[in-house]
């Protein structure tokens, strides 16, 4: 019922920055706590940030914080990743998620509704 599609991703160098975008449709944004993930080659998927169905939560994977800010406007049914200060290690395709749940989890498998990612690649 739910359909995120990511937006944003492209090849930077090291210490530059990208902002990622996942567009909601089908239902309200304010619907579900929402994450980004991500997934390089060989690696499990991981956690990276995520943002509760008011924006007035938000929690980050200790490797990126300081650096990224997931953010959200449920007007516009969006939610953003601006990413900065990048790093190699931060190459890897990023996906959005969407959880109908209760609480914002960093867990891959309490999500219900996921994006088909944007490749961010970043050269050093």
């Amino acid at each position: 019922q739910v359909q995120l599609v990511e937006s944003g991703g492209g090849l930077v160098q090291t210490g530059g920055s990208l902002r990622l975008s996942c567009a909601v449709s089908g239902r309200t944004a304010s619907s579900y706590n929402m994450g980004w993930f991500r997934q390089a080659p060989g690696k499990e998927r991981e956690f990276v940030a995520g943002i509760t169905r008011s924006g007035s939560g938000t929690n980050y994977a200790d490797s990126v914080k300081g650096r990224f800010t997931i953010s959200r406007d449920n007007a516009k049914n969006t939610v953003d990743l601006q990413m900065n200060s990048l790093k190699p290690e931060d190459t890897a395709v990023y996906y959005c998620a969407a959880d109908k749940g209760i609480g914002l989890s960093q867990r891959v498998s309490q999500y219900d509704y996921w994006g088909q990612g944007t490749q961010v690649t970043v050269s050093s």
